[in-house]
């Protein structure tokens, strides 16, 4: 039986594919290549298409004997849900809806949703754990919370296991140097300050530095996406073995500002590349920091790279690969 990982030619998609492979698992990818790369695919088979397209789907469930499903195909850009609200309610939920209804026909009843920490919105506490209140101040993030609550009530009504991991900041580049981060428009921190080095241009924007932190910017937990993928693979594990329904954050429990961010850089790359303030941007919270433990200790997973090191993976791969999946 094979694994359908839809979105798969995306960033945390593409190595979760590799560690899928690493463990001889027959995969299934489903991209519509809008925002990922083909390249990025390893292995395994991909179909381009899209989940919103009945035919399509109908298709992918028909020919292949699904197991379970990794779902991470969706809009994910904070600023432009902000102003694009159908295009993400109806790509982030809709498609979803689309895609468990076929689940629930071919009866697979497994399914990893990546999800966000943008659920929480602007924390009162942290770092936040998975109790912390579910007030998103952004439409991406009420989009997969809204799936979440969907997932919630399919178990609840048809016995379907699922995992939601709420990623915090994911970065870095995998080992093999084959795959990385690389969005278009890329809208990341650590890529944005990367490709500013590159091109010699040596400054990146600071959206915001009158926030209630340390320095005036945003903190945030950066994981690596690595570590993700791997975190993927516990949770099909775990829905493999029995029926659950369960959340877990995903981060390193360590919160950075952009300044510190930025600082780090400098000091890797040996480049005095400088922060430009601009205004806020809508939808941004102040803190975002991790509570890991529930993962911790139920599905025996631990983050294993630092920042140092996260930042050179990502160095390492944009290095060799300027332009993305094109060159």
């Amino acid at each position: 039986m094979a694994i359908l990982v839809t979105g798969g030619a995306g960033y945390v998609g593409s190595h979760t594919i590799v560690e899928l492979l690493a463990r001889n698992e027959k995969i299934i990818v489903i991209d519509n290549l809008e925002r990922g790369h083909q390249k990025a695919v390893l292995g395994g088979y991909l179909s381009v298409g899209d989940l919103r397209n009945d035919e399509f789907l109908e298709n992918i469930f028909k020919k292949n004997s699904i197991e379970a499903v990794i779902h991470f195909a969706a809009y994910s850009e904070v600023e432009e849900s902000a102003l694009k609200l159908y295009k993400y309610y109806e790509n982030n939920i809709f498609s979803t809806l689309k895609l468990i209804e076929k689940m629930i026909k071919y009866d697979v009843r497994k399914i990893v949703f990546s999800s966000t920490a943008a659920i929480y919105g602007n924390p009162t506490i942290t770092p936040i754990d998975e109790n912390s209140p579910e007030t998103p101040i952004n439409p991406y993030g009420e989009t997969k919370l809204a799936v979440e609550k969907i997932l919630k009530w399919y178990n609840i009504a048809h016995d379907m296991s699922y995992i939601s991991l709420r990623y915090f900041n994911a970065c870095g580049a995998h080992s093999n140097g084959k795959i990385g981060e690389c969005h278009k428009p890329e809208t990341h921190l650590i890529p944005l300050i990367l490709k500013s080095i590159l091109k010699k241009e040596n400054k990146v924007e600071i959206f915001g530095n009158d926030y209630n932190t340390r320095d005036g910017t945003c903190i945030r937990d950066y994981v690596h996406v690595t570590d993700l993928a791997f975190a993927h693979i516990l949770s099909l594990e775990k829905i493999r073995k029995e029926n659950v329904a369960s959340i877990y954050n995903l981060g390193s429990g360590c919160g950075f500002s952009v300044n510190e961010i930025i600082e780090t850089v400098r000091k890797i790359t040996k480049t005095n590349i400088k922060g430009e303030v601009k205004p806020r941007r809508a939808g941004d919270p102040d803190v975002l920091v991790a509570k890991c433990k529930k993962i911790e200790k139920e599905l025996k997973w631990k983050p294993k790279y630092d920042l140092q090191k996260m930042i050179l993976s990502a160095w390492k791969w944009h290095k060799n690969h300027p332009n993305g999946f094109e060159d």
